[in-house]
């Protein structure tokens, strides 16, 4: 008897062996039908691998992100059937599902690969797809596997670092390729498929490698969602706050600067000047405490925190000082020095929780190739903070800034979000630092934290930082992409490495425990993405500029100023738009460059001491005086 165990926690037993498809139609029919994939004892497998013992199991239909996985997994092997078929001397790398779609990494050699060529191969897919060939995989050994891909030193890497007798080929129609396995029932379910684009890319991220061509594609059950999707994707392009924060003026890169440095423009300092303001004043309300650090730190400061040992070589290298052997960094983590501003005191258990916060720049060095707009960059700056408190304390502080940063997003219109409480990987413990017991006590502070607040979180293994386990808050984009904006982290190990303490009230030393937190996580990555879901339209309060004052001709310039001044008395921020051109035109340019207000002055507005306002996408307001325009903003300005 074999007991299989569902997701609700009821149990159904079977004579033999069963499979999930079995299991699915014991349910029922339609289940069965729309069956795509499965979760047995924690690990995707096809719906016809057989079940021998009893086993917890989750039936995945393309509802589901793992049943949307194994669909485009395996249409990433259909996108290489086709690109073989056409390209026959082509070298295959791998091919990965990723959040939309997939993509394969091929070595063309001499051809080339063009957007010309794009419809030519979805053709082909869904040619090969119609076939409804069954995915098969089975095991082979690590000498058959090598024979197979003894032309393919791409392939042949991967299949030495595996060991004997955990090779696995899947074969569709036709084409055979390694894989670990996780497809679905046939490639008669794929119905439309897009190559979506072509970039270069480094064999296994690293520049010293070859360059191969990363073709994207995805794939659907139905055309109606590939339309859709479509769709979706042009109002991204509308959204990329690549194009909107050249178009308003926000933000720009320079060559010269160099990439992943960007530069801030007078309109996005004065957008980051106002989330700054936002947040400092929450801090201070919440008794946090300001600091500021260096951009840089001797290089023993990160050898003491561990950052040296785990991310130095995909650092900055360090910076050598004309005194022998003295060597600095710039700084890739804030924790550090705020431990060290911990230590400048001597403090009792009456004095925690310290809050330092700071709004700190960082520098990583991101691989050329992954850099992209604001949403990985080489220099950024974290809404940093680090807590200092006792064990006792530790629920309530977590709590107080799951809070906090609930109360960042609600006032910032992220409604879309999930949480992710991101453990350490057991099976993989070197990767992190600290003893088993502190890394429990850190995970469980973090589910319990969460519980308690009600958040609908979801837990990945293996995601923690090296220092401690995580609760993240990850925010959809104008696409549906999943980007991590705040975080909050449990650190029992970095007040070891510093040997921090505080006095008890048994007059002995005790080590306090350490939050992380960064409620918008980098500002640029939270304006990116503020940007996009907004599509420039920023909530009021926090829009660069408020208004525009439009003098219907030059004579009137002046009384815009008066009107002007009053409004910045009120810090209420804008501009006058005194352009010889026509009002009509002026309304039309203040539409698009966003502006929330447009304040029109004539003869009657300066001798009534009024404005005419209009509102941009709802139109004419009619005359108010200034003080009641001043009134009326503060009132729809309101956080």
């Amino acid at each position: 008897m074999i007991k299989i165990t569902l997701p609700d926690g009821s149990i159904k037993e079977f004579d033999s062996a069963v499979t999930p498809l079995d299991v699915a139609k014991s349910i029922s029919e339609g289940l069965a039908r729309n069956t795509i994939s499965a979760i047995v004892d924690g690990t995707q497998v096809e719906i016809t691998t057989p079940i021998t013992t009893d086993s917890a199991i989750q039936l995945l239909t393309w509802n589901d992100d793992l049943g949307k996985k194994a669909f485009w997994h395996s249409s990433a092997h259909l996108l290489a059937q086709a690109i073989t078929e056409f390209y026959p001397n082509a070298k295959l790398t791998i091919g990965p599902a990723i959040a939309q779609g997939f993509y394969y990494d091929v070595d063309f050699g001499d051809e080339t690969l063009s957007e010309k060529d794009f419809e030519k191969i979805e053709k082909k897919m869904l040619e090969n797809a119609k076939k409804n060939s069954t995915f098969s995989l089975y095991r082979v050994s690590k000498a058959d596997a090598l024979k197979e891909y003894a032309d393919n030193p791409y392939k042949t890497e991967l299949i030495s670092n595996l060991n004997d007798g955990e090779i696995t080929f899947v074969t569709h129609d036709n084409f055979t390729d390694l894989c670990r396995g996780g497809h679905i029932p046939a490639t008669g379910i794929v119905k439309a498929a897009k190559i979506l684009n072509a970039a270069g890319a480094y064999w296994r991220g690293d520049e010293k490698n070859k360059q191969l061509t990363r073709v994207y594609g995805i794939t659907f059950p139905k055309q109606k969602d590939l339309t859709e999707f479509l769709e979706r994707l042009e109002e991204a392009k509308r959204r990329d706050h690549r194009k909107l924060g050249k178009e308003l003026g926000i933000f720009a890169f320079s060559e010269k600067v160099g990439a992943g440095l960007p530069l801030w423009l007078p309109k996005g300092t004065a957008l980051r000047k106002k989330l700054e303001e936002f947040l400092s004043a929450a801090q201070k309300k919440s008794g946090y405490e300001f600091v500021m650090t260096p951009h840089i730190g001797a290089k023993e400061l990160y050898v003491t925190s561990g950052h040296w040992d785990k991310y130095g070589a995909d650092s900055f290298q360090p910076i050598k000082t004309p005194n022998e052997g003295e060597e600095f960094m710039l700084k890739p983590m804030n924790c550090p020095h705020h431990c060290e501003i911990y230590k400048v005191g001597q403090w009792s258990y009456k004095d925690l929780p310290k809050r330092f916060a700071e709004f700190g720049t960082v520098y990583r060095y991101e691989q050329s190739g992954e850099l992209h707009g604001l949403t990985r960059v080489r220099g950024f700056t974290q809404d940093d903070a680090h807590i200092f408190c006792t064990p006792d304390q530790l629920l309530a502080e977590f709590e107080n800034v799951i809070d906090l940063t609930l109360y960042v997003f609600k006032s910032l219109g992220f409604e879309d979000f999930v949480t992710q409480v991101s453990l350490r990987d057991p099976e993989n413990k070197e990767k992190y630092i600290g003893t088993d017991e502190n890394w429990k006590k850190a995970e469980d502070a973090i589910i319990q934290a969460a519980q308690k607040k009600g958040l609908n979180y979801v837990i990945e293994t293996g995601e923690a930082a090296f220092y401690g386990p995580k609760l993240d808050f990850m925010v959809k984009d104008a696409l549906g992409r999943k980007w991590q904006l705040g975080t909050i982290q449990v650190d029992y190990n970095l007040p070891e490495r510093f040997d921090l303490w505080y006095n008890g009230s048994d007059n002995e030393k005790h080590r306090p425990v350490m939050i992380h937190r960064a409620p918008f996580g980098s500002m640029e990555r939270f304006i990116a993405i503020l940007l996009e879901n907004t599509a420039g339209d920023f909530p009021l309060w926090l829009a660069p500029d408020q208004f525009t004052i439009l003098p219907i001709s030059e004579k009137y310039v002046d009384y815009a100023k008066k009107v002007s001044q009053l409004l910045e008395n009120h810090d209420i921020c804008g501009l006058i738009d005194e352009r010889n051109e026509k009002t009509g035109k002026k309304i039309r340019d203040a539409e698009i460059n966003k502006l929330p207000f447009m304040l029109i002055v004539g003869e009657n507005e300066e001798l009534n001491g009024t404005v005419s306002v209009r509102r941009r996408g709802e139109g004419d307001l009619g005359a108010m005086s200034v003080e009641d325009f001043i009134n009326y903003f503060k009132k729809e300005a309101k956080i």
